[in-house]
This record gives structure tokens, sequence and C-alpha cells, in this order.
């Protein structure tokens, strides 16, 4: 069985563009948020969405192939792991952050 310990799957669409930076290293990343999204009836009966958005971070040919397919809209299965962050902002506020950051990525196709 594959390796469970942290891993996430999830199916969404992109909010914006992946962003690319390439680091003084050599490597390159991509950022981008994906939103998932599910309907349901509340107590009253009213059709509810609810809808969250994630964080994604892609390196190396993973970043590659999202700066030059993706685009905002696209509806995408992603697979990777969860990394959460702290830091400490300009303005001294400490800051909390939950990425996925990005193993796989399967291309499902274009908003209508």
């Amino acid at each position: 069985m594959k390796n469970l310990r942290n891993s996430v799957q999830l199916i969404g669409r992109l909010g914006k563009d992946p962003e690319v930076k390439n680091l003084a290293s050599g490597k390159m990343v991509a950022t981008f948020s994906v939103a998932t999204s599910e309907n349901y009836r509340n107590a009253e009966g009213e059709k509810v969405e609810d809808t969250q958005w994630h964080n994604i971070v892609a390196w190396g040919k993973v970043a590659e192939i999202a700066s030059s397919y993706l685009k905002k809209g696209n509806e995408v299965a992603i697979e990777g792991k969860l990394v959460h962050r702290v830091y400490t902002s300009a303005k001294g506020e400490k800051k909390f952050i939950t990425e996925i950051n990005l193993n796989e990525i399967l291309m499902l196709g274009t908003k209508a």
C-alpha cells in the first residue's frame, strides 16, 4: 500500500494562474491556490455550497509543468503532503501557514 502517513489528494479548480519564481539556488517554485467545493442541504432544506481554499507549492519539474499548463479555472487532481510553517511578519506578528507540497498533478479540464 502506498505511504499514507502524510498524503493529501484533492480535486478542485485553480483560483489564479500559478506564480513562478526562480530561486538563487537554481530551483523553480510555483505557488497557486485550489478551491474544493461540496454541496449539501442544511436543516431548513436550503442548498449550501461550502468552498475550501488550499495553498499549493510545486518544486522543480512539477513547478515547470504547472507554470506551462495550468491556468485560472482549470480543474486538477493533486497529490502531495501537508506542511505547516510559522514565520514572523515585518510587523512582528507570528503567522501560521498550512500548504500542500505537490508531488503529482493531473489536469482534468478547463472551466466551461
